[in-house]
């Protein structure tokens, strides 16, 4: 009985610590009302702040950044070009909701189509842009619902690209801020939630972005908003401080502009408790390999992609680096393809990985040179 006793007591003991604990903040002692939100490290996914994160709602019109992903996607494999000219359908005329009131056979470049979507948050261009890269929205749909599975969204279903409400059409927040993530591998994207205002059409059609974060809150540069009279006021957004990146998603705030307050609350939070340890960013020469058999005797690595961690402010210190780097590597190498890599640590423990890759293309050399070569070296050791 006495050892149960001081088991349960120290289980009781191990729950206050926790529940003390900064990284496990609870939803009551912020003031916020959304019904759902996430706070995301956009590096690493790791999730700063939850409540709900999992519970499927209505996304309305945050819907529109897979649709914005998918272009991006067919923008980089080179199946689409910003410059094809999209023409709007009857079934894209006939869309309600916010719209840019595109006409039957009316033109319009993928581009500003694209921008329509990202700033105006038109439902009649996300139809036509869903039929001009799949032929169908239906088709389209598929996609979006085929790419959640890719991303590995549990609670995501769409029935369609823009986000008014439909039986079976939902996510959480915690899948759209997922859903966010990957949308930061697309540049485009960014650039175009981050336009504040556009002119359409030659200027006879003002766009406003209905993100008003881009307005209140510095580095601001992302990502849509969505109200419907389910899904009430929700918001998926990112801002960039100091090289930290964070990514906010707010679902079912009550009152109008309550998701951008909401928001403002987690980002706050989340830059107060966090920074950003850099120790290289993406393209910085981080080593030089020799080389065996090259045109050249050694060649300069770069990191793949930014080289540093989120980490709790003041711990800092706890973070190191260290490169693993072959002592040579034989021509051919080609640009681009990785050397070794450099590992982070923190007190010790691996907790990031980040390529280290060739700066330059080194073809191999010729017989003649290899033998140049190796009578230089013996005619030096003399």
């Amino acid at each position: 009985m006495k050892i149960g006793r001081n088991c349960a007591w120290m289980m009781l003991c191990a729950f206050i610590i926790l529940l003390w604990s900064p990284a496990a903040v609870r939803a009551e002692t912020l003031d916020i009302k959304a019904e759902s939100y996430v706070l995301m490290d956009a590096d690493s996914g790791q999730v700063l702040l939850a409540h709900n994160e999992h519970e499927r709602m209505a996304p309305a019109s945050m819907t529109k950044l897979m649709t914005l992903i998918l272009a991006a996607q067919d923008l980089e494999a080179g199946k689409a070009s910003l410059t094809d000219i999209v023409v709007t359908s009857e079934n894209a005329w006939k869309m309600g909701g916010s719209q840019i009131y595109l006409e039957p056979g009316e033109k319009m470049s993928l581009e500003e189509m694209l921008i329509a979507i990202a700033v105006g948050s038109a439902n009649d261009a996300c139809v036509a842009v869903a039929e001009h890269l799949e032929g169908s929205h239906e088709a389209f749909v598929e996609r979006m619902n085929q790419t959640a599975q890719e991303m590995g969204l549990k609670n995501t279903h769409f029935v369609n690209s823009y986000g008014l409400s439909a039986e079976g059409h939902y996510t959480s927040s915690y899948d759209m801020a997922v859903i966010a993530r990957h949308a930061l591998q697309y540049p485009k994207i960014l650039e175009y939630c981050a336009i504040k205002e556009y002119d359409l059409r030659n200027g006879e059609f003002k766009l406003w972005n209905t993100n008003k974060l881009l307005w209140w809150f510095q580095g601001t540069d992302g990502f849509k908003t969505g109200w419907t009279n389910e899904a009430k006021y929700c918001l998926a957004a990112t801002v960039k401080r100091d090289g930290l990146r964070l990514i906010a998603v707010v679902m079912a705030s009550p009152e109008p502009r309550g998701h951008f307050s909401d928001s403002m609350v987690l980002f706050n939070y989340g830059f107060a408790k966090h920074a950003y340890k850099s120790f290289f960013e993406k393209g910085n020469v981080c080593g030089t390999v020799k080389v065996g058999k090259g045109v050249v005797d050694s060649i300069e690595v770069v990191a793949a992609a930014d080289v540093g961690t989120i980490c709790l402010k003041g711990e800092e210190k706890s973070l190191s680096y260290s490169q693993v780097l072959p002592d040579y590597i034989d021509a051919p190498i080609l640009k681009g393809q990785k050397i070794g890599e450099i590992q982070i640590y923190k007190d010790q423990l691996l907790i990031k990985q980040v390529d280290l890759v060739a700066a330059q293309d080194v073809p191999q050399a010729g017989a003649v040179k290899e033998i140049l070569k190796l009578l230089q070296g013996v005619f030096l050791i003399r």
